[in-house]
């Protein structure tokens, strides 16, 4: 059981793995590095240079909005997202096989639960696939996105049924944990139009003149900046209850941990004009806060 459980937990940091290469991808604008699916370029994986591109590659380049020529390094961030991607459906298929032997007689809901999380990653390799053929339209990275969190999700339902966690009951504190769920997850989605935003205005000015970028975005900066108070204050209340209960000390003050972090990063691209390496690592802070704080409300009952 323990091994399960220890493999379990790899296969959950590899979700995350997924989304910082993700995040990393969309701040080098590197997202049609290889503007084909599953191929790059028409090969299985790009070359160093222009040479060993195929004598057609100028169709490939085309399709590109950001590269006139050959881009050696968006091809490659791109690609090596991809094989982050496909190693986590190969670690998936295992703990499918793995689930099914171990649990099939005894605990049929864990086969389940990881069936639904090698489907949730097909859906997402799937949904990869869109956003390259229609050149990253805005709606479908937002989708992208949000299939990411779902996904990650699943691996702590499992991790729940198998671990003998304490609960606490506290039904103000389920509460109070529902509802920043909730706007957390309308931040993230707020946040993905934001980035979109900075997205349209760095591109418009070939990436240059950084300090202005901000101020060239729409009130929903503004928003995005307020809801952001809102969860830091929920979860900062959330930290505090849980200091009432031993189950939930823990998980409590990791909580308060990343959602600190979370507003240091958050400070820091406001502050220093976005700095390239701070955009993932503020987007992995979101994920990891909102499986998080779902881990916390699974250990809370009414």
């Amino acid at each position: 059981m323990k091994a399960y459980i220890n493999y379990t937990r790899i296969v959950l940091l590899f979700v995350f793995l997924v989304i910082l290469a993700g995040g990393i991808v969309r701040t080098t604008q590197s997202g049609m590095g290889c503007p084909d699916w599953p191929h790059c370029f028409g090969m299985w994986a790009p070359p160093f240079s222009a040479n060993g591109l195929p004598t057609d590659y100028k169709k490939y380049l085309s399709k590109q909005d950001i590269d006139a020529v050959y881009n050696p390094a968006h091809a490659w961030t791109e690609y090596i997202n991809r094989l982050i991607t496909g190693a986590l459906g190969i670690l998936i298929v295992v703990h499918v096989a793995w689930s099914f032997k171990k649990f099939f007689r005894t605990k049929q809901i864990i086969c389940w639960l990881s069936c639904l999380f090698l489907a949730g990653t097909l859906f997402e390799a799937w949904l990869g696939k869109i956003v390259v053929d229609t050149n990253l339209a805005v709606v479908k990275i937002t989708l992208h996105m949000l299939a990411a969190l779902f996904l990650a999700i699943i691996p702590v339902i499992i991790l729940h049924k198998l671990e003998n966690d304490k609960i606490a009951h506290d039904k103000a504190l389920r509460i109070i944990t529902t509802i920043a769920l909730i706007i957390l997850l309308v931040q993230i989605i707020i946040g993905t139009d934001v980035r979109e935003q900075i997205d349209e205005v760095s591109k418009s000015l070939s990436y240059q003149q950084r300090d202005t970028w901000l101020t060239h975005l729409n009130a929903v900066f503004d928003v995005h900046k307020l809801i952001s108070l809102l969860v830091s204050l929920l979860v900062i209340f959330i930290f505090w209850r849980s200091l009432s209960h031993v189950a939930l000390q823990r998980k409590g003050m990791f909580l308060l941990l990343i959602v600190l972090l979370l507003m240091a990063a958050g400070i820091s691209l406001a502050s220093f004009n976005i700095p390239a390496f701070i955009q993932p690592i503020h987007l992995l802070l979101s994920s990891i806060l909102f499986v998080q704080l779902f881990s916390f409300r699974m250990n809370v009952r009414t």
